[in-house]
């Protein structure tokens, strides 16, 4: 489950203080210890009990134009600063499964019931409320072709929820949550790692009762690119060449299903050249799209 972080007992900062303390510090977002040390920063501003209803009102006076520009999220999360090549600084909120938010957009807008894991990590603090549920799994991508259908070795954790003043990170691509409505309106803080390679990175979302990956969440630009110029720009040679030789498997496979789509009197040649490669999810991609082309 998340690693639970002592929050210290330090007193309450702002927002600026914590930036500028963001900015100054030297830590790794890959590494686990560097990134758990910034969990009493965030605790801090967990304790500053006015911060973000300044924030909301401040975003309401000049109609959300910050939240427009600069949130790629949905209305669920408040972004408290743009984010930087380092971190993501926002607030989530969390209505109650009675909610009329809920019940007028349902659950899935705002992840719930949703198991997933998160190819980047992050620091949550409870803010507010009681705080929102979770089923907790942990898991071993090494182990892992990562190909959907694949038996995913889950660990059922506990249950549990992210109480007030409960400081967790959750690690990247290890820790898996079901997250569950709290039992009254919650919001918590967070703060987000980031890493030019998280975009290459899989997450994924799993089937629980199955106990297998149901499907790969992450998609880059480059890749939705990809898939289009084969068909309208000629680029079957940039595809060929991405297939044999890109760094990133996710994107290989991505090359191989557009060479499939944009040349199909070839496409069975390409699965089977596939399916022989050295990489454990390119082969497992080409066979399992071997055999569907080949179910009835």
């Amino acid at each position: 489950m998340p690693r639970l972080i002592a929050p210290g007992q330090s007193g309450p900062i702002g927002l600026d203080e914590l930036v500028e303390a963001l900015d100054a510090a030297d830590f790794d977002a890959r590494d686990e210890a560097s990134f758990a040390a910034l969990g009493p920063l965030l605790a801090r501003l967990g304790r500053n009990r006015d911060f973000l209803a300044e924030l909301a009102i401040d975003e309401l006076k000049g109609r959300c134009e910050d939240q427009h520009r600069g949130n790629g999220y949905g209305a669920q999360v408040f972004l408290l600063r743009p984010p930087n090549a380092r971190t993501v600084l926002r607030a989530n909120f969390w209505p109650a499964r009675a909610d009329p938010l809920v019940r007028a957009s349902g659950p899935a807008a705002f992840y719930y019931d949703l198991p997933h894991d998160h190819n980047f990590p992050f620091l949550t603090y409870g803010y507010l409320g009681p705080g929102y549920w979770s089923d907790y799994f942990e898991y071993e991508v090494d182990a892992l072709a990562g190909v959907p259908g694949e038996h995913a070795g889950l660990r059922f954790v506990e249950r549990s929820r992210l109480e007030p003043g409960k400081l967790m990170l959750y690690r990247m691509r290890r820790d898996i949550h079901v997250q569950l409505p709290p039992d009254d309106f919650s919001v918590s803080l967070n703060i987000l790692g980031a890493d030019p390679a998280q975009p290459w990175l899989d997450q994924y979302r799993f089937d629980i009762e199955r106990g297998v990956i149901a499907e790969g969440l992450t998609c880059t630009g480059a890749e939705a690119l990809l898939a289009v110029v084969v068909h309208i720009a000629n680029g079957t040679d940039l595809a060929a060449a991405f297939a044999r030789h890109h760094p990133c498997d996710r994107m290989r496979v991505t090359a191989l299903d557009a060479l499939a789509s944009a040349l199909p009197g070839e496409a069975d040649a390409l699965l089977e050249a596939a399916a022989g490669a050295s990489s454990r999810y390119v082969a497992a991609h080409a066979r399992a799209r071997m055999a569907r082309r080949a179910a009835p």
